[in-house]
C-alpha cells in the first residue's frame, strides 16, 4: 500500500470513528436526530451533543494523536521498538501534579485545576529530566533521568495515596489514574490543544533527524544533524504532547507502544513517514477504545486506560510472539 493510501486510510478511519463516538451515549436517539441536533437548536439534546459528547470526542483525537505520535516519535529517537511515552516520566510527573491538586482539595477551588496542576507537574518533571541529564548527556542520559523521575513520582504518588486520610480523595485519585474522557468539556479542549498543538510542532520538526539517525549517531553528524538539539526538540515536543494529554484524560498507556509497532511495517520503517501515521493511528486507536467503554458494561463506568491495557497487552505479547527468531 502506497504511503498517501495509508495515511487517507487512516484519516477516514479516524474520520468515520469520531462521527461514531458523537453517535454514542445513553441518550435514546438516532443517528440522524442525533448530528441534526448538533448543528440545529432542538431541544435537551443539543445540550448532550455539544456539551458533552463533541469535547469527548475531539478530546479522543487530540489525546490519541498526541500519544501516538510521541512514541513514534520515542522510539525513533532511541532506535528501540520498546520505547513509549512514559518512559521519560512526563506522564508520571503529570500524574502526581493531579494526585496533589485533588488530595489538598484545590480541585473543589475551580473547574480547571486539576488539568492545570497536571500540566504544571509535567513541566517541572521535564525541568527536573532535563537537569539531572546535563547538557552532554546524550539519549542514555535523557532515558536514565526519565527512569528515575518516573520512579520518583510514581514512588510519590503511592505516600500521597497511603497517607491519604480522606478516603473519598483516595478513591477519586485511583480512578481517575486509570484514564477516562467522561464529562470532559470544552474548557479541558481549549487548555490543552494549544499546548498538544505545540508538542506536536516542535516533534513534527525532527523527522529528517530522526532519518539520519538510523544510520547511526557519527552517520547523522555528518549528515549536519545536531543531535543536541534533536534531542532537546524531541523532548520538549513529547513532553508538551503527553503532559497536556494525561492532564485531560488521566494516565492513559499502551498508545504510544502499541501503535508504531502496528504501522512501522506499513510505512517501510522510516521514522518520519512513521510519525504522521502513528498520529492518526494513535487518535483511532483512543477513539475506538473510548466508544468500547460506553457500550461494554454500560453503567458500570469502565475506565480507558483499563480497556486499553486489557487489550493492548495481549496485542504487544502477540507482537512479540511474532518477532521470536528474527534477528
Amino acid at each position: 500500500m502506497s504511503y498517501p493510501r495509508l495515511l487517507a486510510l487512516l484519516g477516514a478511519l479516524v474520520a468515520a470513528l469520531f462521527v461514531g463516538s458523537l453517535l454514542t451515549g445513553v441518550a435514546a436517539a438516532g443517528p440522524g436526530e442525533s448530528l441534526r441536533a448538533l448543528f440545529l437548536p432542538e431541544g435537551p439534546l443539543t445540550l448532550v451533543m455539544r456539551e458533552i459528547r463533541l469535547p469527548r470526542a475531539i478530546l479522543g483525537v487530540l489525546v490519541g494523536a498526541s500519544l501516538g505520535l510521541s512514541g513514534a516519535a520515542l522510539q525513533g529517537l532511541m532506535r528501540n521498538p520498546l520505547a513509549e511515552p512514559g518512559l521519560i516520566g512526563v506522564s508520571g510527573a503529570a500524574g502526581l501534579g493531579a494526585v496533589l491538586a485533588i488530595q489538598t482539595g484545590l480541585v473543589a477551588a475551580f473547574a480547571l485545576a486539576l488539568p492545570l496542576a497536571a500540566l504544571t507537574g509535567a513541566a517541572l518533571g521535564v525541568a527536573l529530566m532535563l537537569g539531572l541529564a546535563g547538557r552532554g548527556g546524550g539519549t542514555l542520559g535523557l532515558i536514565l533521568a526519565g527512569v528515575a523521575l518516573s520512579a520518583l513520582a510514581s514512588a510519590a504518588t503511592a505516600l500521597v495515596l497511603n497517607l491519604s486520610p480522606n478516603p473519598f480523595a483516595a478513591n477519586e485519585i485511583v480512578f481517575w489514574m486509570m484514564g477516562s474522557l467522561a464529562d470532559r468539556s470544552f474548557a479541558h479542549v481549549a487548555l490543552a490543544g494549544p499546548v498538544m498543538a505545540l508538542g506536536w510542532a516542535l516533534i513534527a520538526r525532527t523527522g529528517r533527524g530522526l532519518e539520519a539517525l538510523t544510520l547511526g549517531e557519527d552517520a547523522a553528524i555528518s549528515m549536519g544533524v545536531d543531535l543536541g538539539r534533536l534531542r532537546l526538540t524531541l523532548v520538549a515536543g513529547v513532553a508538551a504532547a503527553v503532559g497536556a494529554a494525561t492532564a485531560v484524560a488521566g494516565t492513559v498507556g499502551f498508545v504510544g507502544l502499541v501503535v508504531p509497532h502496528l504501522l512501522r511495517r506499513a510505512v517501510g520503517g522510516r521514522p518520519a513517514r512513521l510519525l504522521p501515521a502513528s498520529a492518526l493511528g494513535g487518535a483511532a486507536l483512543v477513539l475506538a477504545a473510548d466508544i468500547a467503554v460506553r457500550l461494554v458494561l454500560p453503567g458500570r463506568d469502565l475506565k480507558l486506560g483499563v480497556l486499553l491495557a486489557l487489550v493492548g497487552a495481549p496485542v504487544f505479547l502477540h507482537l512479540i510472539w511474532r518477532m521470536r527468531g528474527q534477528p
